[in-house]
């Protein structure tokens, strides 16, 4: 009951009815899109590496564009930014289909286009959780990020269920087709959206976008709450997170199976996301987030180890499981804690730094595990980078309580 009064309270707003349809159409073909183009990556090579390229080429833009994305983000109509950030993305997904179907895709066109998808969804990140606070009252804010992550694990569970099943019977065209035209649907709801002005414009440019840039880089890094917290997810993103961006690898050499077995793996995290994302909606409060927050890592860590120690493939689902509430549990609560920590003027920035860490650290991850996984094989890479994960989630639970003072405070 808890859980459902949280979400109604966040799904009562009509704009927010709207934001999170939409979020969960275009997420769910994203999630169809990554499972068919790391397929297409191995198909293609039957390399680790190159699997582990895809996705640092889509996800590693963040890192020069997120900052910039996050000072357009504070400074323009975010509405309208997040509208052609999703046209552009709807046509990545419609080339690499269109070029897939011709027989003309190979794995330079594929890396270029997957760049070009990168950029735009760096643009789209900061504008669309900007826009988060005018939909709803304060008081709501929790229950709307926890309904955001959640419509996001939601989508992660759809996504491969679909995905899977696609690209078994039919290949990996119709699953990369199908994210092109939830990008265009996505993309004509976005004008019926009636965010408050305050939230939906940024403010009038107050010096130079790069000016502006370096403002929100030391605005986050100077915050005695958000500058810790987020480099301590930025790490452990390195360590854990490109685990499941490059499942293709794992799915056949540690365990035999084929798509079908990626697609039950990929569906198992998205259902232990939307478990854990609902268990943080049903708590509703600020207090004790930041806790979640470090031990949603080390938990995370834990399930890892679990996933590749084993060859028993029922029992890397569990795991699979797991890692997935734990890594919603961390994720929301992070985004969360910024939401609230960060002073409005300089929202857009700091969530932006969010996104890079959430794209750029995962896809740096999956790069050193891919080659990692070339030399020494999947399961040690792995597991050093879990024994690592929880070193450095040890360090930060001594820091907890300074970090929880500024954070949670305001």
């Amino acid at each position: 009951m808890a859980v459902q009064g949280a979400l109604a309270r966040a799904l009562s707003h009509r704009d927010a009815r709207v934001f999170f349809g939409a979020s969960l159409t275009a997420w769910t073909g994203l999630w169809m899109h990554r499972i068919a183009v790391a397929w297409l990556a191995w198909e293609l090579t039957g390399s680790a590496f190159w699997v582990g390229m895809v996705a640092f080429c889509d996800l590693a833009p963040a890192v020069v564009f997120s900052p910039i994305a996050g000072a357009v983000a504070d400074r323009v109509d975010r509405v309208r930014l997040t509208m052609w950030g999703q046209a552009a993305i709807a046509a990545q997904a419609a080339a690499i289909a269109a070029l897939t179907a011709a027989g003309w895709i190979s794995i330079g066109p594929l890396l270029a286009l997957e760049v070009l998808g990168g950029i735009a969804a760096s643009f789209v990140q900061p504008a669309r959780q900007a826009l988060m606070p005018g939909l709803v009252p304060r008081a709501d804010l929790p229950a709307a990020v926890a309904c955001n992550s959640l419509t996001f694990n939601v989508a992660r569970f759809l996504g491969p269920g679909l995905a899977g099943p696609l690209i078994a019977g039919f290949g990996v065209v119709p699953a990369i087709a199908a994210n092109a035209l939830a990008y265009v649907l996505a993309c004509a709801t976005m004008p019926l959206l009636r965010p408050a002005e305050e939230h939906r414009r940024g403010h009038a440019p107050e010096a130079s976008l790069l000016s502006e840039t370096w403002d929100g880089i030391r605005y986050a890094a100077r915050h005695p709450g958000i500058g810790p917290l987020f480099l301590f997810a930025g790490v452990t993103a390195v360590l854990l997170r490109g685990v499941q961006e490059i499942l293709p690898p794992y799915v056949e050499r540690l365990f035999g199976q084929g798509a079908p077995g990626l697609a039950v793996l990929t569906a198992a995290i998205g259902a232990g996301a939307l478990c854990g994302g609902l268990w943080v909606a049903s708590r509703g409060r600020l207090a004790g987030v930041t806790a979640l927050a470090v031990a949603g890592v080390a938990a995370q860590a834990v399930a890892i180890g679990g996933f590749v120690a084993t060859g028993w493939f029922p029992f890397a689902v569990l795991c699979a499981a797991v890692f997935g509430a734990c890594a919603s549990i961390h994720g929301i609560s992070v985004q969360t804690l910024a939401q609230s920590a960060a002073l409005t003027r300089m929202r857009g920035r700091t969530l932006s730094l969010w996104g890079l860490i959430t794209r750029a650290c995962p896809a740096l991850g999956a790069l050193v595990l891919g080659m990692a996984g070339e030399a020494w094989g999947m399961r040690l890479p792995t597991l050093l980078a879990v024994a690592l994960a929880l070193m450095v989630a040890a360090v930060a639970a001594l820091r907890l309580r300074r970090w929880a003072a500024h954070l949670e405070g305001n």
